[in-house]
Parts: C-alpha cells; structure tokens; sequence
C-alpha cells in the first residue's frame, strides 16, 4: 500500500490546491481529524484534507475528490462524511484514480491495485474492471460537470 511519506508532500498538496483545497500534515500518531474511517485514512473538513505520512495515498485522494466532487456550498459544510448519494461516491472514485495520474510514483495502475488490496467493492470485482468497462456513468456524470482533468 502506497503512503504519503512516500511521496513528495508538495506535490500532493499541490494537486489538491488545483481544486481549492488545503492539505495539512498530521504529526505520526496524531488523531486525524474527519477521518470517516479512522487512522490512518484521511480526513476532510470543509475545505481541508487531512493526511498523515501513514495514510494511503487512495485514502488521501479518494476524500479529496469526495470534496472536489461537491458544490462549493456543500463543500464547506463538510465534516467527516462528503457524500449522500451513488452518483457522487462513483465519480469520486473514478477522479481519484485519474487523479493518481498526477502524482510522482503513483498513475492509475498502482492506486486501482491499491483500491484493490484495501477492499474497494465493485461488481465486475476490481477496480480496473470497473474503470475500464463499468464507469460510463461516473465518467459522464464528471464531465457534465466540468471536473475531467486535462489529458
């Protein structure tokens, strides 16, 4: 499992300031606040992701695109839990893993294995699978919305 020590932290704060949003580093041990699924997985606040160097680099991107996925209105109210319907949860993981794209070491290749070995459920079984032959809804729902990246 990929984690965030592992990469330049710039570049994935970066990445998420692309999109109005703030990376914060907590310290190893440290609670992290908003996190859904507890330590390690990220957490989001509002506008603001937390990560530890311990958190999977999934984890980090699945919660930031949870908040990318969202209207600004809805995104400030954010804490802890970002999504209330299929339609978001499904764009969120199809960003996050054209997300990984951009990330130093990461691309989409690792991040679905990783999504894999974490547990991620879709029902052609894998993420692959899904992004590959299941996801033109998730991709259409994204790119009415103007949130494909570039490339």
């Amino acid at each position: 499992m990929l984690r965030l020590g592992q990469l330049p932290f710039a570049a994935a704060a970066g990445l998420l300031a692309r999109y109005g949003l703030t990376l914060h580093a907590v310290p190893d041990g440290a609670p992290i606040p908003g996190s859904y699924w507890g330590e390690p997985e990220a957490g989001v606040i509002g506008h603001e992701v937390y990560a530890r160097a311990d958190t999977p680099v999934h984890s980090l991107l699945h919660e930031a695109c949870h908040l990318i996925v969202l209207p600004p209105e809805r995104r400030a109210a954010v804490h802890t839990d970002a999504t209330d319907s299929v339609e978001e949860e499904d764009a969120t993981c199809y960003l996050q893993i054209l997300l990984a794209d951009a990330l130093p070491g990461v691309g989409r290749d690792r991040l679905m294995a990783d999504m894999d070995a974490w547990g991620y459920s879709f029902r052609l079984g894998s993420a692959r699978a899904w992004f590959e032959r299941d996801a033109a809804e998730a991709r259409a729902w994204l790119a009415a919305r103007g949130l494909l990246p570039d490339g």
